[in-house]
């Protein structure tokens, strides 16, 4: 058979993500600030979309009648009795659904496929200490007290601040010049990391001179401002508060052994038996190891939650999408029409067809991301039930792909829509990914527990342990086995050390340290 170019037609099928459908997967993973500015950006390139307004409502004429399919949100609550049940999208957005679906079995364009959300987070303790994304914090309904402008409101830089008061202490023109170059010098924290010598010789003054006028900065607010290490910083601020004497003095200039809990050494050094030691670290604990920062602190970010949750009458959870978060525009019919009637050019009625079908597309899109967080949000909300009512301890085992055979959706998309979204809940906004977690199983094949759930009965343990009965790690094994909680050491271990607790032999040494 000769070897040559022919045409041949085939028929196969194939799975093909169009460019919108990528948009809309896209779409569908922004967090409320992203999604917001990307429908900004829409609105101010589409004449065609408009936002929805209470005033809309009120608008007569073909474009009142002809926007009613496109003001008619989908439903923005749900009762947790139907959390498990289909949540119907209105006809217009079917075939972005369709699409949806198939682009889950096409290619992972950016998902995360991991099946568990699972980090080294320190968890709410009660009191424990320690940082949690399930702390109480977060308020959520709580109305009172001061507004978040009044957090967020401009504050004068710390160079502003210092050359304020210097221009009052200092007035010799020459020593200003020398003040104001110190002053730049002072870095963020408030500490001066220059070299003086270095300086004395780049500003032609005296060595002596300078060091004065680093003093006098030293004397200005906030208090410890200026120091050229943690020592000093400390040590202006004892000070300040007359509490500088010789065995808090010792303390201050040995601070490396305290960070190594070298305690014996310590009271040695400070001439004080274990009580006042402890007394003179927790003094220390309240001193400002950076008292610059609070001037060049970064804004404040409102974390604002795209979900909330409520009592309904009977006592059951009602999920609704908050509509702050959750951008609504419509599509402007009667302008389109009566532009349609304008135009003449070719190039015209196909700028407005392609604007047109952009518009539709995005308000669909809207409606079926909502869709889909409300349905995902409210079936997490009643498998996690117990911690709303207890906390974390009552936190249950979860993954990503629990949830998506209750609401029939891929994995990928319950991963798109619990990243970087929150939910308002009693116990304060809480990311929905925070509430998936590894399951950790029970003895003989019982009731097993969340990752997040052990990890707060270690803390626990360790915490309530006595200074005489320090427990090592197959200790704590064997206590969480009679708890019913099958786990091995190494994860003991590992959970330990996420959350910064030291071994039991670091602890024992501790403890001896402090009670001797």
């Amino acid at each position: 058979m000769a070897i040559g170019p022919r045409l041949e037609f085939r028929q196969a099928q194939s799975l093909v993500m169009t460019p919108q459908l990528q948009q809309a997967i896209k779409l569908l993973q922004l967090t409320s600030m992203d999604l917001t500015a990307y429908v900004e950006q829409e609105l101010e390139r589409n004449p065609l979309l408009d936002r929805e307004r209470p005033d809309n409502l009120g608008d007569t004429g073909a474009a009142a009648a002809d926007d009613t399919a496109n003001r008619d949100a989908p439903g923005s609550e749900m009762d947790l009795a139907d959390a498990g049940s289909d949540v119907s999208s209105p006809d217009s957005a079917d075939a972005l659904v369709n699409d949806l679906a198939v682009a889950e079995r096409a290619a992972d364009t950016d998902a995360d496929y991991e099946n568990v959300w699972d980090g080294d987070r320190s968890v709410d303790s009660g009191g424990l200490g320690g940082t949690s994304p399930w702390g109480k914090g977060g308020g959520g309904f709580d109305e009172d007290g001061a507004s978040w402008e009044e957090y967020t409101a401009d504050q004068p830089t710390l160079r502003v601040h210092l050359e304020t008061q210097l221009n009052l202490e200092c007035k010799d023109p020459a020593d200003q010049m020398i003040g104001l170059r110190l002053i730049d010098l002072i870095d963020q924290d408030g500490y001066m990391r220059a070299d003086m010598v270095e300086l004395s010789e780049e500003l032609g003054a005296d060595l002596a001179q300078i060091e004065a006028l680093l003093c006098q900065i030293q004397t200005l607010e906030p208090v410890g401002i200026g120091a050229r290490n943690l020592a000093e910083c400390f040590a202006l601020q004892l000070k300040d508060r007359d509490r500088f004497d010789p065995a808090m003095q010792g303390l201050v200039e040995n601070l490396p052994l305290l960070a190594d809990k070298d305690f014996k050494t310590l009271r040695t050094i400070c001439g004080v038996d274990g009580d006042d030691l402890v007394d003179m670290i927790s003094e220390l604990k309240l001193l400002d190891p950076k008292p610059g920062s609070s001037f060049e602190a970064p804004p404040v970010e409102v974390v604002a939650p795209d979900v909330l949750m409520r009592r309904g009458p009977d006592g059951d959870w009602i999920v609704e999408l908050n509509p702050e978060t959750m951008p609504r525009v419509l599509v402007d019919t009667g302008f389109c029409e009566s532009l349609r009637a304008k135009v003449r050019e070719k190039t015209d009625r196909e700028f407005l067809t392609e604007n047109l079908a952009s518009a539709n597309w995005l308000v669909k899109a809207l409606q079926q991301r909502a869709h889909t967080i409300l349905k995902a949000s409210a079936e997490i909300v009643r498998r996690q039930d117990a911690f709303f009512q207890h906390g974390v301890i009552a936190l249950r085992p979860m993954t990503l792909k629990d949830v998506a055979e209750v609401i029939e959706m891929h994995e990928s998309t319950i991963s798109r829509v619990v990243n970087g979204k929150y939910i308002a809940t009693p116990r304060g906004v809480v990311e929905l990914k925070s509430f998936f977690t590894a399951a950790i199983a029970g003895v003989g094949g019982g009731e097993t527990s969340s990752a997040e759930a052990v990890r707060l009965k270690i803390k626990r343990v360790i915490y309530q342990e006595a200074s005489n009965a320090v427990l090592s790690d197959d200790q704590i094994v064997a206590l969480l086995k009679a708890d019913g909680i099958e786990i091995a050491r190494r994860t003991v271990a590992k959970y330990r050390e996420a959350l910064y607790i030291p071994s039991s032999v670091q602890r024992r040494r501790q403890k001896l340290a402090l009670a001797s």
